[in-house]
């Protein structure tokens, strides 16, 4: 099972490196085995036998200890009779364009590395668009995002900057309100 760093560690905060394409065995390994973990703590059965793990949609390589520019991404989507499976093993991802337009989660930002709470509206942009290599397809995509989509997609790219949601938090006034930002 994976070790998830805690955010008191140093290297949570560092820049991680790219990754080498074409992408190496242990590379498409590690992506394999983080997506695995997550799909784990999204099922209720494995969770009851480890109490200690959180669900998660998103996590990325620095949360397990690689410096690496590596994310996973999973979660369903859409009505339970009829979900959609969003998942993506991405590489050396990076932001290519992004939105004017504004949103947060209404729940506020939760993050597997990260214990206590941080109350507070996480602003991101409402949509995004990102270029990188997805090792699930093995091919170069742009990956165009809105909503609760680019709010995760952000998420685990700010990561690999070493950067956690609570950084975008006002400190002088969490509950800071942007005129017409999207609540999600």
């Amino acid at each position: 099972m994976l070790h998830i760093v805690k955010d008191n560690i140093k290297t949570l905060r560092e820049r991680s490196v790219d990754v080498t394409l074409p992408l190496a065995k242990h590379d498409k390994k590690t992506l394999d085995a983080m997506l695995s973990y997550l799909k784990n703590t999204q099922d209720p059965e494995w969770r009851k036998d480890h109490p200690a793990c959180r669900e998660g949609i998103g996590l990325a390589a620095p949360q397990i200890g690689i410096n690496k520019r590596m994310l996973v991404i999973h979660y369903q989507e859409g009505d339970e009779e009829k979900p959609i499976d969003v998942s993506y093993e991405l590489v050396n991802p990076k932001i290519i364009e992004n939105s004017v337009k504004l949103c947060f989660l209404e729940s506020g930002e939760g993050c597997l590395s990260v214990d206590a709470p941080h109350p507070g509206k996480v602003y991101r942009p409402f949509r995004i668009k990102v270029a990188g290599y997805e090792a699930i397809t093995e091919q170069e995509v742009t990956i165009t995002a809105e909503g609760f989509d680019a709010i995760v997609l952000q998420h685990e790219i700010d990561h690999l900057n070493g950067v956690l949601f609570y950084d975008h938090i006002d400190k002088l006034n969490p509950d800071k309100v942007i005129p017409d930002a999207i609540a999600i």
